[in-house]
């Protein structure tokens, strides 16, 4: 199964780690360590040029996506309960 995260982006259902509100970053301090980790790493990528809502992390990239966290929680339920 595949999830939308807006644009053309499409990932594995069985690649998803976690689906966070952007405002994560600014009231974690782990989740901005994690993201500056990943940055560096060079596995981020922003999806779309749209202003981004959620933070997507999967077993190998961290995404921005420009849609929200409580959509992309519902398509992944909808997909894992199926």
């Amino acid at each position: 199964m595949f999830i939308h995260l807006g644009g053309e982006k499409i990932i594995r259902a069985s690649e998803l780690i976690a689906i966070f509100d952007l405002s994560i970053e600014k009231s974690s301090k782990i989740s901005k360590q994690f993201v500056s980790q990943a940055n560096k790493d060079k596995r981020v990528e922003v999806i779309g040029e749209e202003e981004c809502k959620s933070l997507v992390v999967t077993q190998s990239k961290v995404y921005y996506s420009p849609i929200s966290s409580s959509t992309l929680k519902k398509r992944a339920h909808q997909l894992l309960t199926n």
